[in-house]
């Protein structure tokens, strides 16, 4: 009797340490907060340096069709900043090779040509096996139609660090649909 017991306590035991491990492995539990990137200047930037704050993440590029909302992404920065938004640029060269510059050649060009002076990280990839573990997160948690599919894709993250909405790249920063969701999250 006392065996069967002890059996059942040690299945028990290993099956949840076994259902513990498996939910990290999927991002489950997880929140932006578990992720880092490097600035464009090279420095370490935790994500949990946003803590309570609502982040715009755009992977972004210097030589793509939608390069333009870059001035949207301005004008996001500037209205919402002191309410508590962050946008953060992710470049990645990941579509059409449209990010090919160094970071000081990106983060020159969209200071000069936008007024960038909002967070940029360095180059990354955003898709596929090589993509930076907060893009295989967002793709975990969102599903697969969330994932980036070309430059200028959008995640809201909230206060919290828990992704709130996605958007493509067809819908503009300055969009009702974008600000309806940022405006909610700041409240």
């Amino acid at each position: 009797m006392k065996l069967r017991k002890v059996s059942a306590l040690l299945t028990m035991l290993s099956l949840s340490c076994f259902l513990v491990q498996s939910g990290n492995a999927n991002g489950q539990g997880m929140s932006a907060y578990d992720f880092s990137f490097v600035s464009i200047g090279g420095e370490p930037m935790p994500f949990s340096d946003f803590k309570g704050k609502v982040v715009l993440v755009v992977n972004t590029a210097s030589q793509c069709g939608f390069t333009s909302q870059y001035s949207g992404l301005v004008e996001l920065w500037k209205k919402y900043r002191e309410k508590g938004l962050v946008v953060l640029a992710v470049p990645s060269n990941d579509f059409g090779g449209q990010e090919p510059g160094s970071s000081d050649e990106i983060k020159t060009f969209c200071e000069v040509t936008f007024g960038v002076d909002f967070p940029m990280t360095e180059k990354v990839s955003v898709s596929g096996k090589g993509a930076h573990p907060f893009y295989k997160w967002a793709k975990t948690e969102l599903g697969r139609r969330a994932k980036p599919r070309w430059n200028f894709h959008k995640y809201v993250v909230g206060k919290d660090g828990k992704l709130i909405d996605w958007f493509g790249s067809m819908t503009s920063p300055g969009s009702s649909r974008v600000t309806k969701v940022i405006e909610n999250a700041l409240r």
